[in-house]
């Protein structure tokens, strides 16, 4: 692709800022070792190569349930990148004598801890959080806290270069810290590869399918899905009750359709996130409602929160066709398992972000998500946009 650098000649150039370290956090071990292997391979033959780039290190607990950082080789001069999964519940502590799971704030704890064990040696740090913590609270209404700036703040105060995350609940949060470097990035290119792989059947043009938003708040995301797949696209909003206040939220009365026609249409429906799966549930049900064909949800993070039943359920009675998620966060071996989920692996974007930071080159120098999604799209036989 013109313009574009493989990964391998940044390696085979030698020009980094500093050796290369991944530093991960329990949790995304998975993730790093697929990141480190990428990694890895590209800088085979070149005076950079290392059998492994990931520096080893971990988050002991003492029975009282304090903890401490500790990173068991030298960093000093080293480019950082620290590696955290906050959502990851599977990730367990003693206390007292009794095993507690890890939630997000003890995966932020644990982040600071290493950074701290850094002790300030590092050349320059940066954190690779795709789900990023304290996201869903990002805006204040009346007193309330704004977890999602503070943590920001925090790291930055640390020391933090730089921050890359995948599909920000609310990009705007990194106004909080406006001198320090923030990714937001969307894996669209990896989704729609994923897509053609696992559904060899569906057709990306006009006449077959369309893209819907479930909410306004998802309309950029599918607003560029339908741009490059040059198709129509379509929305819901969400009528609430703002008369009361039910875990929190105020509940929603109706999903509202605004579109062109969905008879016999297949619908791709792009989220960030699939918590309880309620809302993705209630606009399948209005989508079939309104005579659609196949219906493939895809959250960036699906982490199914109230559990898989209904999701189950949901595919047996053919209201949904398939279910897409990143790899970015923990996913249950049950969910692994579910015949209607496909997986998109993002370890790959990653590692082209991590070789584009050390070696201080801009990202879209290695990759440009439409450049790629335009030659997928022209290897299909369709015409790109």
């Amino acid at each position: 692709m013109a313009g574009q650098i493989d990964a391998e000649d940044i390696f085979r150039s030698g020009d980094r800022v500093a050796e290369l370290g991944l530093i991960s956090l329990t949790g995304a071990r998975e993730l790093t070792e697929k990141i480190d292997a990428h990694l890895v391979k590209w800088a085979e033959g070149s005076p950079l190569y290392k059998e492994s780039y990931i520096v080893e290190s971990e988050c002991p607990r003492f029975s009282s349930g304090d903890g401490k950082g500790l990173i068991k080789s030298t960093i000093r001069g080293d480019d950082l990148f620290f590696i955290v999964d906050v959502g990851n519940y599977s990730c367990s502590y003693n206390i007292f004598g009794h095993q507690n799971s890890m939630s997000p704030d003890d995966h932020f704890q644990d982040l600071k801890r290493l950074i701290q064990a850094a002790s300030g040696k590092a050349h320059r740090i940066t954190v690779i959080m795709p789900m990023l913590y304290g996201s869903r609270q990002h805006r204040r209404n009346y007193r309330e806290s704004l977890d999602c700036a503070v943590a920001l703040q925090e790291l930055q105060n640390m020391g933090v270069s730089n921050i890359v995350t995948f599909d920000a609940h609310d990009p705007r949060v990194q106004n909080a810290v406006p001198l320090m470097g923030f990714d937001n990035v969307s894996p669209s290119y990896q989704v729609l590869k994923c897509l053609l792989r696992s559904i060899p059947d569906i057709r990306l043009d006009r006449e077959h399918l369309m893209v819907v938003s479930p909410d306004e708040g998802a309309m950029s995301r599918n607003m560029y899905y339908a741009s490059v797949l040059g198709i129509d696209l379509g929305m819901f909003y969400k009528r609430r009750d703002y008369a009361r206040v039910v875990n929190g939220r105020n509940p929603i009365v109706a999903h509202e359709y605004l579109g062109n026609s969905l008879e016999g249409k297949d619908v791709f429906i792009a989220d960030d996130i699939i918590s309880s799966g309620e809302s993705m549930l209630e606009v399948a049900r209005e989508l079939k409602k309104r005579n659609a064909s196949r219906i493939f949800a895809y959250a960036t993070y699906a982490i199914f929160t109230n559990g898989l039943d209904e999701f189950d359920r949901a595919y047996e009675e053919g209201l949904l066709s398939g279910v897409f998620g990143t790899n970015l966060t923990y996913r249950s071996p049950e969910l692994l398992s579910r015949e209607w989920f496909h997986e998109v692996d993002v370890s790959k974007y990653i590692a082209y972000f991590i070789a584009a930071i050390n070696h201080d080159m801009s990202v879209s120098a290695i990759i440009d998500p439409h450049e790629k999604i335009r030659q997928l799209l022209l290897k299909h036989g369709y015409r790109a946009q």
